[in-house]
């Protein structure tokens, strides 16, 4: 079968979604809206789809949101553009379409990035290590040992997954912590739920190394976790000339005294207070 390059009709019916695709495919607002713009102006860009071998049904390449939004609108068919090319090829372009979305999550990009090198390697055009080439073949825009960093996200937990896209948790954590196996991760994530807590870098690094000499277990992770970080301690900033107008001649020091002094004259200023009632 030939490549298609005018877009033909074809019944969601028939369209699959490809298999063990990286993207989330969610029912939030964003969707809401494509929906209601598909109710009133149909399908604007053509979904791409491969031909399934041995079947008259076709597997998406790119438009994943799109197909789902068509079901949801209880549109019976969708306008596609179809490319006869091999799994591994399409694998490849599923990635390459997704990639320059304005947002995608770093799970998303970990698996992305995973699942092209792997097409990759099955059609012989990287070697054995990732960051061979990588950036000629796998991305245009990072480098390979970045690439090498989001492949190795793929090794958390779901749990971890979710509090990287989330935010909660940093690339550079995530990536230390990847390198733990799942039980020792599972123990970090009962940690964090039951402390309501995030390790930092410097805590992911120091349990990637317990972790290295075999002395990691779930009481040296509980013993990292429950130490301070710089970034947990609570402070009060507020700008310097709204104190200065007050001392302006004092030393750093000497405003931070001053700052004291007044906060227990005004703590006896309420009692005071309390007291006289």
């Amino acid at each position: 079968m030939k490549n298609t390059k005018k877009s033909v009709m074809i019944s969601t019916e028939k369209i699959r979604p490809f298999e063990g695709h990286p993207y989330k495919v969610k029912d939030d607002d964003e969707m809401n809206s494509l929906i209601e713009s598909i109710q009133t102006q149909g399908v604007l860009s053509p979904i791409i789809v491969r031909p399934i071998e041995n079947t008259d049904e076709y597997e998406v390449i790119s438009g994943h949101r799109r197909l789902h939004a068509s079901i949801k609108a209880g549109i019976k068919e969708v306008p596609v553009l179809i490319y006869a090319v091999s799994r591994d090829e399409a694998a490849v372009m599923l990635v390459d379409s997704n990639l320059h979305r304005e947002h995608i999550l770093p799970s998303e990009k970990a698996f992305s990035y995973k699942l092209k090198h792997e097409a990759l390697k099955h059609q012989g055009i990287t070697c054995g290590q990732v960051g061979h080439k990588s950036r000629d073949d796998i991305s245009d825009a990072e480098s390979g040992r970045q690439i090498q960093r989001y492949i190795r996200l793929t090794n958390l937990i779901a749990e971890l997954l979710d509090l990287m896209d989330e935010g909660k948790i940093a690339f550079s954590v995530g990536v230390e912590l990847s390198y733990l196996d799942d039980q020792l991760q599972y123990d970090l994530l009962n940690e964090i739920e039951m402390n309501d807590c995030t390790p930092s870098y410097a805590q992911s690094v120091r349990m990637h190394k317990a972790y290295n000499t075999g002395v990691l277990n779930r009481d040296c992770i509980s013993v990292i976790m429950s130490e301070q970080k710089a970034n947990q301690r609570e402070m009060f900033r507020m700008p310097m000339e709204q104190i200065r107008k007050y001392a302006p001649k004092a030393t750093e020091k000497q405003l931070k005294d001053f700052v004291i002094k007044a906060c227990e004259h005004y703590k006896k200023y309420l009692q005071r207070q309390r007291d006289a009632r």
